[in-house]
């Protein structure tokens, strides 16, 4: 049971479609609510339908089979496991089969024995009763087994029905067995259990002898006639096979019916008019309690132990998986679909901003190029105001510092950056054409150097006549910042 995270129990009546969702709580399942519908009314589907959450949650989805679709068989064997009871009646199913064995699915329900509890050893236990002889075989070394058997092609109708709604079940189960070992049979007798077979009012008879189950049979209520003679020749019939078979020794001293109250007024007056005995009524497990027994039940019980084809639970998982891949691919598709949506969204706002961008590049451009054009006169004006007495300003500082005894012959200014001097002086006065070039580098306006030391050229004498013609080039720091 702890594998399965959910259990639902479906029940197709004549009427309606009844529901019973559960959640596994506490090592049992709890009822969370139950769905009541009209039988062209489709199923919640979130409550039914598996999706990706059941590969961690498992959901087990139950459908009730209708009575009339099975038959019930009681056999005795020696009590072993499950496996190993499950291979002795298949070894007696074409004696237990109203039908070739072909065209059946079949499972098997162990009921308990009055007095005979479970033992720890269930395989060794089988080992010694199928050891010892038929003679020696104690009833403790007994067990009761309940073989329900279901037409093949019946069930695979009543799969369709099942599918038709959406329902994909996992396993078949009776109500009727779960009622059974739910009903206290403290003493021997006949207990019946009134149910509707094909329309027409029937009662299960199962019979308890010794503390053991014997015999479950059908018995149909005529619609009309003298009932009561009829329900007692049933009846008295059931008993003599019984006596046939062994098992039934005496007629029954008690009879035990368990309906409910809507029920047990017919069947009650039927009974004791025509066994002149009387009844004892006992009230059944509401569907939603015996839904909840078929729920642990099933949970519990082994995968062979099932009315349901084995091909059908196969293409059920394949489906499913199918399902999977499909809604997968779908949801990755519609993602990828809203991904290059956004993309192309994203893609036309940027568009429209380039294009107002551009429109505004454009709308400004000309204004922008004027800006740029009366921004280069206005450097030339500028550079052209502040270089406009920069030759003065040279021709001020030289002479300042031209030593007396120099000649200056030659002045010039050339592209407002380059001074160049030249002139004559005594062959004596070399040294002082050398200060007066340094005192020229090292003149300074607003506490700069005026001149720079690179791209000038110092000052190169030579002879010329009876004295030394001299000449040098000085570069100013920056024509932005000549004085």
């Amino acid at each position: 049971m702890a594998r399965w995270h959910s259990c639902n129990i479906l029940q197709i009546a004549s009427d309606a479609n009844r529901l019973w969702p559960f959640d596994a709580k506490g090592g049992s399942f709890a009822l969370t609510r139950e769905h009541r519908a009209a039988l062209d009314e489709p199923l919640p589907s979130r409550l039914i339908v598996k999706s990706w959450s059941s590969l961690w949650q498992p959901r087990l989805n139950v459908a009730w089979l209708p009575p009339e679709n099975v038959f019930l068989r009681v056999i005795e064997l020696p009590r072993s496991s499950f496996e190993e009871t499950f291979a002795m009646v298949e070894l007696q199913l074409e004696k237990l089969s109203p039908m070739p064995v072909a065209q059946i699915v079949w499972t098997i329900q162990i009921l308990p024995r009055a007095g005979n509890p479970p033992r720890q050893n269930e395989t060794e236990t089988g080992a010694k009763a199928e050891a010892a002889s038929p003679a020696e075989s104690k009833v403790e070394d007994l067990q009761t087994a309940v073989v329900v058997i279901a037409e093949r092609s019946v069930v695979e109708e009543f799969l369709g029905k099942l599918e038709g709604r959406s329902y994909l079940a996992d396993r078949l189960e009776v109500p009727m067995l779960d009622q059974l070992a739910a009903t206290p049979a403290t003493e021997d007798g006949a207990w019946m259990y009134p149910l509707v077979l094909a329309g027409q009012n029937a009662v299960l008879v199962a019979w308890w002898c010794d503390g053991a189950l014997r015999s479950l049979s059908y018995v149909v209520l005529p619609p009309g006639g003298d009932r009561a003679n009829n329900l007692k020749a049933q009846l008295a019939q059931l008993a003599w096979a019984g006596e046939l078979e062994g098992w039934l020794t005496a007629p029954p001293k008690r009879w035990h019916l368990v309906a409910d109250p809507a029920h047990a007024a017919e069947w009650e007056s039927a009974l004791r008019e025509g066994l002149n005995e009387p009844v004892q009524v006992v009230p059944p497990l509401p569907p939603a309690e015996l839904a909840g027994h078929t729920a642990r039940r099933a949970a519990a019980s082994s995968s062979r132990a099932t009315l349901l084809p084995p091909e059908f639970p196969a293409r059920y998982h394949q489906q499913f998986i199918d399902r999977l891949w499909l809604r997968g691919l779908v949801t990755t598709g519609v993602l990828y679909a809203i991904g290059v949506a956004i993309y192309f969204c994203a893609a036309g706002l940027l568009a429209i901003q380039t294009q107002k961008a551009e429109k505004a590049v454009t709308d400004i451009s000309g204004s922008y190029t004027n800006a740029l054009l009366l921004k280069a006169r206005y450097d030339v004006l500028k550079e052209r105001q502040e270089l406009k007495y920069a030759a003065l300003d040279c021709w001020k500082i030289v002479a300042e510092q031209l030593p007396p005894n120099i000649t200056l012959q030659r002045f010039s200014f050339a592209d407002g950056k380059r001074l160049s001097l030249s002139g004559t002086a005594a062959s004596d006065q070399v040294n002082t054409l050398f200060d007066f070039n340094t005192a020229m580098q090292k003149v300074t306006a607003n506490g700069r150097p005026v001149f720079s030391s690179q791209g000038s050229e110092p000052v190169s004498p030579h002879p010329a006549g009876s004295g030394v013609a001299w000449s040098f080039s000085l570069q100013l720091q920056n024509a932005a910042e000549a004085p």
